[in-house]
């Protein structure tokens, strides 16, 4: 295929990571995953990328990995194909490295496997109503390695999540927003709508802050509460010694929207 499988667009400070592979329901190849990679690195690193929005062209969100690709990858124990240089792996297993900016994941039809995993990564969810999501390895002969094992149970409770992991059974939009998995259900084919709506409210919202909001939670879920409150005084200084705090400030004495800069 020479079509471009995943594209990235921008919009103001908000980065778009469209999946585009409908013709095979958006499964995953390789070179998807490592274009995916660069993607979130870029998301990373550029200072004018304030939040992350990942959807999917088509009728489907992803049928899963295409396995024919994969196989070798995990029979021999070397999991995803990470390049290093100038990559973050979405799936969050190969390393340390995280992308610091928020992601909020639409999502429609059947989200399987590797969708549900790299969606466990992001910070906000928007299903449309028609989205059926599976873990179906264990269907497959083998079991979920990218991060499902242990987030899955972490975000819907552990016999939620068992209760899908060992069955490799489907569930609704409908019970994955009960379970608390997605904070939003929309009308099928609004799912990207809803997101962007939540991408510019957080792009309006002091950069810095949202920052620090994740790397402070994300200790906390590494190393404890004790770890993160260790340090959050220490980065609530930084933060209030910015140009945006001044200007957040300034915007409460005038009674006015805040404009701010990520300085």
């Amino acid at each position: 295929e020479l079509s471009m499988t995943i594209n990235i667009k921008t919009e103001g400070h908000i980065m778009l990571i469209e999946i585009d592979r409908p013709q095979k329901y958006n499964a995953m190849t390789r070179d998807m995953y490592t274009k995916m990679a660069q993607a979130y690195y870029k998301l990373d690193r550029d200072d004018d990328l304030w939040v992350g929005v990942v959807y999917a062209n088509g009728p489907h969100f992803t049928s899963g990995l295409e396995l024919t690709d994969w196989s070798d990858a995990f029979s021999s124990g070397a999991g995803f194909p990470l390049g290093g240089k100038e990559e973050i792996d979405p799936f969050y297993m190969m390393n340390e490295e995280r992308c610091r900016k928020p992601i909020i994941f639409a999502v429609q039809g059947y989200c399987f496997t590797w969708g549900v995993e790299v969606m466990l990564n992001a910070d906000i969810r928007v299903a449309a109503s028609d989205t059926r999501f599976a873990m179906l390895e264990v269907k497959r002969g083998f079991f979920p390695c990218g991060g499902a094992t242990f987030r899955l149970a972490r975000d819907i409770g552990w016999s939620n999540a068992m209760r899908f992991l060992l069955t490799g059974d489907q569930w609704s939009a409908e019970e994955a927003y009960r379970m608390g998995l997605v904070q939003y259900v929309t009308e099928s084919g609004k799912q990207l709508e809803k997101a962007m709506e939540l991408a510019r409210k957080i792009v309006n919202a002091a950069p810095l802050g949202a920052r620090s909001i994740l790397q402070n939670a994300r200790l906390a879920e590494r190393e404890g509460e004790n770890a993160a409150r260790k340090v959050i005084y220490q980065e609530v200084s930084k933060v209030m010694k910015s140009e945006d705090m001044k200007e957040g400030l300034q915007s409460f004495i005038e009674r006015r929207t805040a404009v701010f800069k990520g300085k």
